[in-house]
């Protein structure tokens, strides 16, 4: 062993190391470090998209989690992803690994959720693999979709000038909203339609965290108002319940699997998308929250002034 190395990494820096040795071939669009790896597969206007995310007992969901949700979950993390790029989901391949005790019933649930979604959207669950984990349940999607060439939005086209939008409201989603939620994936479409969208991910790892991700890859800083960032009435209640030590503000920020679309577009097509919006998505709220800035760095800007924004989201690995 090399005793120069780092006995131990948080999740974005195992990720960092990795990378870069990936083996590669003349198809890879979008490598690995997008919400979803985008590839040229032969057709003369669409990219094939290609991802795969997990869910496990204990971190995703714990174990009196009904089964439905656990399979809704884990399928509508992967569906959230390909909307991040702004495409369409195909099909997918589950691999199951069961721990000792495992139910029948349980698990049939838990397809009975994961196909009630996928027939939602159309999607094919076209096989995968079944295997043991001892200790704890495992379900791991891999989804593949298509994406117009001219409509693929990644993490790193946000530009200095640029208005920052979210859907939805932010922070909570531990009191359930991130086993139930829909993904973004009409209106991911509809805003790489009709909009020249800079930037997009979406929101698993929490406001702070996942800005950080689209601000990196774009080599820019950014600028958001408190004011603006929109928080749940779940975030809100839990303050004052005193169930979480963050305020309202910081469960906004860091919470994670909140599962919304964060963006980027040009100011100058700011009021048009709010106006449009509306008319298009009238039950959902869309806010802008801050701007893209040509210096590196997060920071808030309040009444009280600007600080330094250290918030930084769920990061797996993290020594606390």
């Amino acid at each position: 062993m090399d005793r120069a190395l780092p006995q131990s990494v948080n999740e974005f820096d195992l990720i960092a190391r990795l990378t870069p040795t990936l083996a590669t071939n003349p198809s890879v669009v979008v490598p690995a470090g997008d919400d979803c790896a985008v590839l040229e597969a032969g057709w003369p206007d669409r990219y094939l998209l290609f991802k795969t995310d997990a869910v496990v007992e204990g971190i995703h969901f714990t174990a009196d989690t009904e089964p439905r949700r656990v399979g809704h979950k884990a399928l509508a993390r992967c569906l959230s992803d390909i909307a991040a790029m702004g495409g369409t989901p195909w099909s997918a391949v589950v691999t199951l690994a069961l721990p000792d005790d495992w139910k029948v019933g349980w698990v049939e649930e838990c397809y009975v959720g994961l196909n009630t979604l996928a027939s939602r959207y159309q999607v094919a669950i076209v096989g995968g693999e079944t295997t043991t984990n001892p200790e704890r349940l495992l379900l791991n999607i891999a989804a593949l979709g298509t994406v117009p060439k001219d409509r693929c939005v990644s993490r790193a086209g946000a530009k200095a000038g640029d208005a920052i939008f979210v859907t939805g409201e932010l922070g909570g989603s531990l009191e359930g909203r991130h086993l139930d939620f829909a993904p973004r994936l009409s209106e991911a479409q509809w805003l790489a339609s009709h909009f020249q969208i800079h930037s997009m991910i979406d929101l698993s790892d929490g406001l702070a965290g996942d800005l950080r991700h689209v601000l990196n890859s774009s080599h820019v800083g950014a600028e958001l108002f408190t004011d603006s960032i929109p928080i749940s009435r779940a975030a809100r209640l839990r303050s004052r319940s005193r169930a979480s030590s963050k305020t309202p503000l910081e469960a906004a920020l860091s919470d994670g699997e909140d599962f919304e679309l964060l963006f980027t577009l040009a100011s100058k097509d700011a009021v048009p998308l709010l106006d449009a919006w509306k008319q298009a998505f009238p039950d959902l709220r869309l806010g802008c929250i801050g701007k893209v800035t040509a210096a590196s760095g997060l920071i808030l800007r309040s009444k009280q002034g600007v600080q330094p924004l250290n918030a930084l989201g769920y990061v797996h690995f993290e020594k606390s």
